[in-house]
């Protein structure tokens, strides 16, 4: 049973208060903001006493509650220094050279392709881990070529590389080499 004094909570809203007034199955409550507001006693939990309710304001309280300690997460992650980035390698054709109007689209593929392939056979010879080649978006007519290139090798796998970095026109290749 509600009784005036009690401390109350409306069910369906974000209402809270002390019980002010009890008439029959009508409650009258006092909000925190200084409100007074009828509900049926249906509508009400009782949630304590009104000796336990403390409408006051603190500031040094409030200032408290927003600090949330932050956690001490430490790395455990050791990464090397050594640590190398990437190689990208753009075969975009203006890349390659100062002018290539002249330049036919079989010629201007066969520069990227060859260019692509010096690039795995220095990575071969030099064992670096992996590449990436930047080929564009396009047509995709560099990139089927490349792929059927890299297709061609052993020892080697290759993906599209990150999306989010390259977006669609790149394509990174791994080297499968034994460590001597």
């Amino acid at each position: 049973m509600i009784a005036k004094g009690d401390k109350v909570s409306v069910l369906d809203d974000a209402i809270d208060g002390i019980v002010v007034g009890v008439n029959g199955s009508e409650i009258t409550i006092e909000t925190a903001d200084g409100f007074t507001m009828t509900f049926k006693s249906s509508e009400l939990i009782k949630m304590g006493s009104s000796n336990e309710m403390n409408f006051s304001f603190n500031k040094n309280q409030v200032i408290s509650e927003k600090e949330v300690a932050k956690p001490n997460y430490i790395n455990k992650e050791k990464k090397s220094k050594k640590e190398i980035p990437v190689p990208e390698f753009d075969l975009h054709i203006e890349k390659l050279v100062k002018s290539f109007k002249g330049m036919s689209n079989y010629e201007i593929l066969t520069l990227q392709s060859e260019t692509a392939k010096k690039h795995i056979e220095f990575a071969i010879r030099n064992r670096i881990p992996r590449i990436v080649f930047i080929h564009g978006v396009g047509d995709g007519v560099l990139k089927s070529e490349l792929d059927f290139m890299l297709g061609r090798y052993d020892n080697l796998s290759f993906q599209d590389a990150n999306y989010q970095k390259y977006g669609l026109g790149a394509t990174e290749v791994y080297f499968k080499q034994n460590v001597k």
